[in-house]
């Protein structure tokens, strides 16, 4: 097998047909958003779940057992379980575009849209501002298969991370010319970094996507970590979780499918620390799109592994994308940046 190289985009959108749309509210007293993936019809999902405090949507309709075998769309939202209504606004849009299951005469259709939301609420200052139906049916509206804008925008607006900003993060890797890609929103409990202040996705970067990371500090790291300590002793449950959604352009089934999406929760565990916590809701989709033929047993295991790098390079790109905030004047947090917090450049 080849080595495998990022995309066109270093994104998920590389996989082709996909789209990625966001909205993002960081309006004064809120810091919240809803994130869209749309693949491209008759595309095969899966999900897994782990943690202790999931927030989600229509997961059990992904079970292999379950009839349903396509997925029209995915929302991350911002919001914990209010944001779930989001998904209300995508349904609409994507029933509009003729997307969903059919159920009777040939306009007579259900979109299938699962979703998973992170906890934010209050972040910004105001508890009940989180997104709504017209936000996701917005992002839905907004999807392209572009470049994905990364950082602390979308799902990953009011994100946090090991006390640090989290967001949204994207990355893509093409091996023997079946292409996959991943997006998730960080905000987990647990951190991104190292001992040391490093940031743990950069040791699995492809080609010379993290050749310009600065060097952390040490008296910084050394800073952050004592604070990390005091932190600890505020956590609740629930008020943590990362999410996301992995894609490849190969043709997998409903059973396959869950599984990428449960051996892609090893990228997780290679980029944040702890992570499947009680206080996280961790979630991964996997989408199958059928571009491409259905791999061999072996080759399966390979796309496995590639999805799984994607997921863990895409946590360090959003921690890299984002920029600190301070909405502690209308009540809500201030968050540092990991550049910020951690390095001197």
């Amino acid at each position: 097998m080849r080595a495998a190289q990022p995309g066109r985009h270093n994104a998920i959108t590389d996989v082709a047909g996909v789209l990625v749309g966001h909205v993002t509210r960081d309006e004064p007293g809120r810091l919240t958003g809803v994130s869209v993936v749309v693949p491209p019809p008759g595309t095969t999902g899966g999900v897994d779940v782990r943690g202790g405090a999931p927030g989600t949507r229509e997961t059990d309709l992904l079970d292999p057992t379950c009839l349903v075998d396509r997925v029209d769309a995915v929302v991350l939202s911002g919001g914990s379980a209010f944001g779930l209504a989001t998904a209300d606004g995508v349904m609409q849009a994507a029933y509009a575009a003729g997307l969903g299951w059919p159920v009777g005469a040939p306009d007579d259709v259900v979109p299938i849209v699962p979703a998973a939301v992170v906890f934010d609420l209050g972040r910004g200052g105001g508890f009940l501002h989180y997104p709504d139906a017209a936000d996701g049916r917005a992002a839905f509206d907004a999807a392209t298969d572009g470049p994905v804008a990364l950082g602390a925008l979308g799902a990953g607006t009011g994100a946090r991370a090991g006390g640090l900003r989290g967001g949204v993060g994207s990355a893509s890797a093409v091996v023997d010319g079946v292409r996959v890609g991943a997006l998730v929103v960080v905000n987990a409990m647990g951190s991104p970094c190292d001992r040391d202040g490093s940031l743990y996705a950069v040791r699995s970067g492809l080609a010379d996507e993290f050749a310009h990371v600065p060097v952390p500090d040490p008296a910084l790291a050394q800073a952050y970590w004592a604070e990390r300590a005091a932190e600890e002793d505020t956590l609740r449950a629930g008020t943590a979780t990362t999410i996301g959604v992995v894609a490849t352009d190969a043709t997998l089934s409903k059973v396959q499918c869950r599984a990428l999406a449960r051996v892609s929760h090893d990228g997780l565990a290679r980029a944040l620390s702890p992570v499947h916590t009680a206080y996280d809701g961790d979630t991964l989709f996997a989408l199958a799109t059928g571009e491409r033929p259905a791999p061999s047993d072996l080759d399966l295991v390979r796309l496995q592994t590639v999805a799984a790098d994607c997921v863990t390079r895409a946590v360090g790109h959003a921690m890299l994308a984002t920029v600190s905030v301070d909405r502690s004047a209308d009540g809500g947090i201030a968050l540092s940046s990991w550049t910020e917090r951690l390095t001197r450049g």
